[in-house]
């Protein structure tokens, strides 16, 4: 499919704005992704459009661009834990101011690219230097890259055990055959109660559709009401809405990258290293008065 489908980063700087104001003022970046496309209402086909083999979609890599801009723009700023939040000025910001921030940070940037390189290097700006976008996600882009590249009844394993070491107290997986799109059963187990959750695992790259949902819920019935969809990609708006469509047995979504959060965070596959940096000031002042 087209890259041309999916609007110019530029295009998407003030949808950010206003889908991090429509979040309170901040939002993580799930948050704002999936804001942006409720509001602007981007079809399937669109949210589907790879940025080149993927896994991370077309609509994604732009929206980071966006970010990148904004935090450029001192109209957004980000935490360590991945939580955007907008600045006072981004508070204030109008639509019609977008533009003329945009284009001093173009020229800032062109400035800065002068600088390092000589005029027979210089590329476009809007086209170099992708290590700027979120580098936070780097390491989720290598680890979804290394779940794509494991067998299928490996990807399978990795989810039960997951699921074990989030608190189910049993995880079976129960393989293609005759599953009817079914991966497995875990018990779930709540303070007093505990009742069955239905697992799919889908290795995916791109954007997972509303008839993905709807296949795994029609798999489940009659059999419980409880389901839990896992995929290396991501969910469209539409897959997001079937999955907490009223009248119909909710299934839990955990996308990639929250995927790769919670691998992060119950250590499989991933080690995290602290690095203590120190900030060493001399005072003056002290030493004045002795």
């Amino acid at each position: 499919m087209a890259r041309a489908l999916v609007p110019d980063y530029s295009q998407l700087l003030w949808p950010t704005v206003a889908a991090v104001q429509a979040l309170g003022g901040s939002g993580s970046i799930d948050e704002i992704v999936e804001a942006v496309l409720e509001r602007q209402d981007f079809t399937e086909e669109q949210q589907q459009v790879l940025h080149g083999d993927g896994p991370r979609t077309e609509l994604e890599y732009r929206l980071a661009w966006a970010r990148t801009y904004l935090k450029r723009m001192n109209l957004l700023v980000n935490s360590r834990r991945g939580v955007w939040a907008l600045t006072e000025r981004g508070r204030l910001v109008q639509r019609d101011d977008i533009p003329r921030l945009r284009a001093q940070v173009v020229a800032q940037l062109r400035d800065e690219q002068r600088a390092k390189r000589n005029a027979q290097q210089a590329q476009e700006v809007t086209g170099s230097d992708e290590q700027q976008i979120d580098d936070e996600q780097d390491w989720r882009e290598q680890l979804l890259d290394v779940l794509m590249s494991v067998p299928p009844d490996a990807f399978e394993r990795l989810a039960q055990r997951l699921l074990r070491e989030a608190g189910f107290i049993s995880a079976t997986v129960t393989g293609r055959t005759g599953d009817g799109g079914i991966d497995g059963l875990g018990i779930y187990r709540m303070s007093l109660v505990s009742f069955p959750v239905f697992f799919q695992s889908k290795r995916y790259r791109g954007s997972v559709g509303s008839g993905a949902v709807r296949d795994f819920r029609g798999a489940m019935a009659g059999r419980g009401d409880k389901g839990l969809l896992i995929t290396t990609g991501t969910f469209t708006a539409e897959a997001k809405a079937e999955a907490t469509r009223d009248g119909a047995p909710p299934v839990d979504l955990i996308d990639g990258r929250r995927l790769c959060d919670l691998l992060k965070e119950y250590e499989l596959g991933v080690r995290t290293a602290t690095r203590v940096v120190e900030d060493v000031t001399v005072e003056k002042d002290f030493f004045a008065d002795l």
